[in-house]
């Protein structure tokens, strides 16, 4: 049985709104008894994910809206980040190589080398899109 969502969080799609959202996730993620590393780690990986909105989603149009919705089901820290820009296409979303160095462009690899699962989509009748992550928690 799922529990009821931990986090439900609205905020623009502006880069000065990421210290509160990191903020709440963490105290969220210490509620839901999460290590210190688990933590850090849920962090930046809703972080990069954010970023990745604002940049390309919404191509740094600060009114944009996202909401990020945080909950423990059954063991798990369950993510998904909506936002309303236009439809992305999921195939076109994938990793640099860790080996091309260059400033940038990491967001994707950090996500998917942290979380144990990402599945991307678009809303019903293409009116936005979401990232649903997953975390064990031991």
């Amino acid at each position: 049985m799922s529990e009821p969502t931990m986090l439900e969080l609205r905020f623009n799609s502006d880069p000065k709104k990421l210290r509160m959202v990191r903020e709440r996730v963490q105290e969220i993620a210490e509620e839901f008894g999460c290590s210190k590393k688990l933590i850090s780690d849920l962090v930046i990986a809703i972080n990069e994910a954010c970023m990745n909105i604002m940049q390309h989603a919404y191509k740094g149009e600060k009114s944009g809206e996202i909401l990020l919705e945080m909950q423990k089901e059954d063991g798990d820290v369950q993510v998904v980040l909506t936002d309303f820009a236009a439809p992305i296409d999921p195939d076109g979303i994938r990793p640099r190589d860790i080996e091309d160095v260059k400033p940038g462009g990491l967001g994707t690899y950090f996500i998917q080398e942290i979380m144990d699962d990402c599945t991307y989509g678009h809303l019903e009748n293409m009116a936005g899109n979401y990232l649903k992550m997953r975390k064990k928690i031991n």
